[in-house]
């Protein structure tokens, strides 16, 4: 397992680590199994989604924050109460096949860091496992 770092700049953003685990890849050189990438923080996710249009990231965020407020009536009172549920439903990872030393995406699929609780300094792991 190898550990990427990921800097936030705002409360809720959604960054593209798809270049920094190509080069971990190339890195590391793993070659072909399967890549698990997770996030072990409770207020933030991965996803796998377009990564050409970044209006796409914004329509998730909009829904995610009309379904889940900032500010809602939440028993946790910490003030990110939000950040667990959306990243809850998110989820902490994704798993990708490799071959050949390549991730397989879609042509216009990324990996994405999604912040909901920053601007913070995180950490997501990768774990390769060969065939």
């Amino acid at each position: 397992m190898i550990t990427i770092n990921v800097k936030t700049g705002r409360r809720i953003e959604f960054i593209d680590i798809t270049q920094k685990i190509n080069n971990a890849i190339r890195e590391y050189g793993w070659s072909s199994g399967i890549l698990t990438v997770y996030c072990p923080h409770t207020t933030a996710a991965i996803t796998i989604n377009e990564n050409a249009d970044p209006s796409v990231q914004s329509d998730i965020n909009s829904v995610l924050s009309k379904l889940i407020p900032h500010r809602g009536d939440y028993s946790h009172t910490e003030g990110n109460a939000d950040a667990h549920v959306k990243s809850s439903l998110i989820g902490p990872s994704e798993q990708v096949i490799l071959h050949a030393g390549e991730m397989i995406l879609g042509t216009w699929q990324g990996i994405f860091f999604c912040e909901f609780d920053g601007p913070r300094d995180r950490r997501v792991h990768l774990h390769f496992r060969s065939d």
